[in-house]
């Protein structure tokens, strides 16, 4: 039994695309537009791409955007689409700035309607939609989730909700706008992607759609990721990546994320990490903690990763593929220990009770007992 639900997006996807970003706005009627992005963004240029697309209809910009999506962030951002009396919100960057939007859209459905914002409908949409422009993998722009990071108990905490009006209603995938990528922040967030490939495939709520699009997902980044890291201005490549990118998203996007991510979202709410950098650290020791629960949902992604089953037992070809990432994660020059993005160790039993709590801890495919599993993985993982 599987329950599968969809949500109503626009999708544009190809080299170039953002032109057609006009285009697509103009379907909507929306007439006045509140841009989240970052001072990088100004940098690079692309910043100036979209004020050219979209011209007097960009009534405010906030760039003020951090990692983890902090309360704080979002309240300046919506502080700013309410004086302005914004229709949809823009966002032009990675997973913090997406999010970033997604929380702003949500704060100013709050405030219009008086009641807190939560939709019982797949294609639920906001009075302030989210019109996503990715420039990397991390994949927010395909998924219902938002994440901010407040102040729970006198610690920071990464604060999670689903809500299907959560997912922006247009997206416009350029390839081109990854070409200047730098190469840690492009393994990094592909990691993150491979990752939402890996849990939707063994994920409790698992659907023969969702295990169909994270395989393909998982092939074209894992084939893609080493040579746009080894090349950034590789068009093809980057294209390749950015559609894994975007099926490893929509892969996520129906289904029920397990420990990895509770574990992930932690280390970059409470102790600052990276997500990308999170995400490298963590994968193969919570894929090996659950080898016992996803053996054969893993071994399916043997020709993903290009390994051949060749009739071994699932549980060999399941560690055949954590190795490949494994060795993955090595030829990207990414983190993989705690100690090395500056976790410390006397905080691992605070963060391990933080995990346990967790919803994600609750769902994931191997049962945990208690903390203390969780401390032992970190503790391996340190």
């Amino acid at each position: 039994m599987f329950r599968y639900h969809f949500s109503a997006q626009d999708i544009l996807f190809g080299p170039g695309s953002i032109s057609q970003l006009s285009e697509a706005v103009d379907r909507f009627h929306w007439r006045r537009l509140l841009l989240c992005t970052t001072e990088h963004c100004r940098q690079r240029g692309h910043l100036t791409t979209v004020e050219e697309a979209l011209g007097d209809r960009l009534v405010a910009i906030y760039e003020g955007v951090r990692p983890h999506v902090p309360v704080s962030n979002v309240e300046e951002a919506t502080a700013l689409a309410t004086a302005y009396q914004v229709e949809a919100v823009v966002a032009l960057g990675g997973g913090s700035v997406i999010g970033t939007a997604k929380a702003v859209s949500l704060a100013l459905e709050a405030q219009r309607t008086g009641r807190p914002p939560q939709s019982a409908f797949p294609t639920g949409q906001p009075l302030a939609p989210v019109v996503a422009l990715p420039t990397t993998y991390a994949g927010s722009e395909m998924t219902p989730i938002l994440g901010t990071t407040r102040l729970v108990d006198g610690m920071p905490r990464k604060v999670t909700l689903t809500d299907p009006r959560l997912v922006p209603r247009v997206i416009v995938y350029d390839p081109l706008l990854t070409l200047d990528v730098p190469p840690r922040m492009t393994a990094g967030t592909g990691i993150n992607a491979v990752a939402h490939c890996l849990e939707a495939l063994y994920s409790i709520t698992r659907n023969p759609l969702s295990t169909a699009v994270a395989l393909a997902g998982l092939q074209a980044l894992t084939h893609a990721l080493p040579q746009c890291y080894a090349k950034g201005d590789d068009v093809e490549a980057r294209t390749e990546a950015l559609m894994g990118a975007f099926l490893a998203g929509m892969a996520l996007s129906t289904v029920e994320m397990g420990l990895h991510h509770g574990i992930c979202h932690v280390l970059g709410g409470t102790a600052g990490v990276a997500h990308g950098d999170a995400n490298s650290v963590m994968l193969p020791h919570v894929l090996r903690f659950n080898l016992a629960a996803t053996a054969p949902q893993l071994a399916q992604a043997a020709q993903a990763v290009g390994l051949s089953r060749a009739g071994q037992r699932d549980e060999i070809t399941a560690s055949a593929v954590v190795q490949r990432l494994a060795d993955l994660l090595t030829q990207l020059q990414l983190p993989q220990r705690l100690r090395e993005i500056g976790v410390r160790e006397h905080d691992l039993p605070a963060l391990a009770q933080i995990v346990f709590a967790s919803r994600t801890a609750r769902q994931n495919p191997q049962p945990l007992k208690d903390a203390a599993q969780v401390e032992t993985l970190l503790h391996e993982a340190w």
